[in-house]
């Protein structure tokens, strides 16, 4: 082939090995006249080699004098993320072993280092006189495999082996997606290692062992620890482990993959379970979290009002490689709220140990549907149905007036929420309360499930008095939020009876999704609040859309909060923070709900507008370098990239927090058949 057809023998080479795919306008006039002369045959090889995906990035720098690795990384979509190292500094990938009862450092044993070949290391370890432990890397084209194998009769006084990994949250908030989490809190082989805007690497080991390993952090000083425990290799046996690039592939019945490429590396930065943490310097563990919870970020916090954020990308994730299942961390993750984090009167708690937030029991149960209806995992179902009901009857209960609407034990009223209190909703510097329209939405989409969960169940006495709950909700919710004043939905009415219109773009078009409000008044409500975007002079799309587009008055936000990022106005009309966080922040997590509502509507152009500006600044690099959404963990305000002020500077604190990424799921909910799948039981 290469002798018939020079040209795209050239253009062939033009497929890097080293992942940095060279532009079409680099190749010389002369190549691209043959091209053109070789005929149609030529001219669609030489096409589908330019359309292929762009080979993955591997990056290793193997010790040149200890058992040691201090750089790591990787980027599986082929651009320039691995120059960035992965590991923290002054650390490096190593083993330890354990020998006469104590663990040492691979690094500190007398070590012969072997270059073979040019890519290939060999550290040759001598544990004893005789026992030697033989550790070789391999690097590929974007990927990498690790032979352990051992000589001599001293091996037997091995009594431990382990890899350590040292990972930086403060560059990516690395985390791990096995395939079992047990109820130790260990994970098993295979997994995958997400690196957040970096890519995913499958790591699994041959021959196929139940290898399991830990996952451990701190927030307070930045660390992510994953150790894998090995077998001890002895004389004439060896155990390889191999980490491969994974990149998924378009969801089933995706229709317009024209952003798909963009979008799937970042795809995994909505999935963060949690490593095993608790320092954040509370002595009554009011924060941290088990290994193996969906979290804010791999050492942040799990909040049980936000898990159907997550299992909503779950139910839209395509299959996984090995049997992983990024549904079995929902379930995980649902169980252990029902089981350690639900109150005797049925109420969840939402973090720490805060509670008073009405969405904490709607998450799990529309969780919930999305586990099952991902896994068809019935048998569970039938165990938790009880559970789920009793977290759903304390929203019963709690509608105080029997209007429909589930009221907040907060008042709403205007200057009430005060440091140390919380606000009512995932939205916790907001003073929302008693009929708050997000908490409501949120809980009619629970109903909903729930009444589908019951009758896949087949237990229709059930199903009926969900329905009826939701049907109920229903009627209520629109004569109850519509404010005629600005033609959208205000956020609450307070039990002093005050309407509180924030002008929240996120308020309308949740309702709008959800099927609160009938297309043809969306429709309306959005071409006033999309007026009303252009009126303030917002033009960032790329950040997404602002909370609010008007400032929260001071009585309205949560009062006393100090400290820097604390974005608490000063101003009686909230003038003086605008744009920040809460107060008018660009939540990017937000957009998803006005993108997908805009399609809904058949306001496409615009909804697109919105996305593919996003989508665009997602791809086009690792935060603050021209791009991204997050700037690894930060914990401090204002610098966390998750939320931004309209000229786009930080205002969060988190720095990555997992549900920013659910504006991906936009890509899908664009289209119908996708939108009908994921709110099938609100249709």
């Amino acid at each position: 082939m290469k002798d018939q057809h020079p040209a795209l023998a050239k253009i062939l080479l033009l497929v890097p090995r080293n992942g940095k795919p060279q532009p079409l306008m680099n190749m010389n006039r002369r190549i691209m006249n043959q091209l053109v002369c070789s005929g149609a045959l030529l001219l669609g090889v030489a096409q589908q080699v330019l359309a292929a995906d762009p080979a993955a990035v591997f990056r290793l720098e193997a010790d040149p004098a200890h058992a040691r690795i201090p750089v790591l990384s990787w980027d599986t979509e082929g651009g320039d993320r691995a120059k960035m190292n992965l590991l923290r500094t002054d650390t490096a990938v190593g083993l330890r072993i354990k020998m006469n009862g104590q663990w040492r450092g691979g690094e500190t044993f007398a070590t012969r280092v072997e270059k073979v070949g040019g890519a290939e290391t060999r550290y040759r370890l001598a544990l004893a006189p005789d026992a030697e432990l033989t550790w070789r890397l391999q690097p590929g084209a974007g990927r990498l495999t690790m032979r352990f194998d051992g000589q001599g009769a001293g091996l037997s006084r091995v009594e431990g082996l382990e890899l350590e990994f040292p990972f930086d949250p403060r560059v990516a908030a690395t985390t791990l997606i096995p395939q079992v989490w047990d109820d130790e809190g260990n994970l098993h082989l295979p997994a995958i290692i997400s690196a957040p805007d970096f890519g995913q690497m499958l790591l699994r080991a041959a021959p196929e062992a139940d290898l399991k390993g830990r996952l451990t952090g701190g927030r307070a000083n930045h660390t992510v620890d994953f150790t894998l425990e090995l077998p001890v290799p002895q004389s004439g046996t060896a155990i390889t482990l191999s980490l491969e690039p994974v990149r998924l592939p378009a969801p089933a019945g995706l229709q317009d993959q024209s952003l798909w490429r963009a979008a799937r590396r970042g795809w995994f930065n909505a999935i963060e379970p949690s490593a095993q943490w608790n320092d954040w310097g509370y002595g009554d563990n009011r924060s941290g979290a088990p290994a193996g919870i969906l979290a804010n970020n791999v050492i942040s916090d799990p909040v049980s009002c936000m898990i159907h954020m997550w299992a909503d990308q779950a139910l839209l994730t395509p299959s996984l490689p090995a049997g992983i299942s990024v549904s079995n961390l929902v379930r995980r993750t649902v169980d252990w709220w029902l089981d350690h984090r639900t109150k005797p009167t049925g109420e969840v708690i939402a973090y720490w140990d805060y509670a008073d937030m009405l969405d904490t029991n709607a998450s799990p149960l529309i969780s919930a549907w999305d586990y099952v209806e991902a896994t068809g995992d019935r048998a569970w179902l039938a165990r938790r149905i009880e559970r789920l009901e009793f977290i759903a009857q304390y929203l019963v209960k709690r509608d105080v007036d029997n209007d429909g609407l589930v009221e907040s034990t907060h008042s709403g009223n205007y200057g009430t929420l005060i440091e140390p209190l919380r606000g009512g909703s995932a939205y916790d510097t907001i003073n929302a309360g008693f009929k708050d329209a997000y908490c409501n939405a949120q809980i009619y989409r629970a109903f909903r499930c729930l009444a589908d969960l019951e009758r896949q169940l087949q237990r229709p006495e059930r199903q009926q008095q969900y329905t009826e709950r939701a049907d109920r909700l229903k009627a209520a919710y629109v004569k109850t939020f519509f404010n005629p004043a600005t033609g959208w939905l205000a956020w609450w009415k307070s039990e002093d009876g005050e309407v509180h219109d924030l002008s929240s773009p996120m308020i309308s078009s949740l309702a709008i999704c959800y099927g609160l409000v009938e297309p043809s008044q969306g429709r309306q409500m959005l071409d006033r609040l999309w007026n009303k975007i252009e009126a303030v002079g917002f033009k960032r799309f790329d950040l997404g859309v602002p909370l609010t587009l008007v400032p929260v008055r001071r009585g309205d936000y949560l009062i006393g909060l100090e400290g820097p990022g604390s974005n608490c106005p000063k101003k009686e009309d909230g003038s003086d923070t605008f744009g920040q966080y809460l107060n008018g922040g660009c939540c990017v997590s937000d957009a998803v709900y006005f993108i997908t509502a805009l399609h809904i509507a058949g306001e496409h152009a615009r909804g697109d507008r919105i996305l593919r500006a996003m989508v665009e600044r997602q791809e086009r690099g690792v935060f603050p370098n021209g791009g991204g959404f997050q700037n690894g963990v930060v914990n401090e305000g204002p610098r966390g990239a998750e939320f931004y002020d309209w000229n786009g500077e930080t205002t969060g604190y988190e720095g990555h927090l997992t549900y920013s990424f659910s504006f991906l799921q936009a890509i899908l909910l664009r289209e119908p058949a996708l939108r009908a799948r994921l709110f099938r039981p609100l249709q």
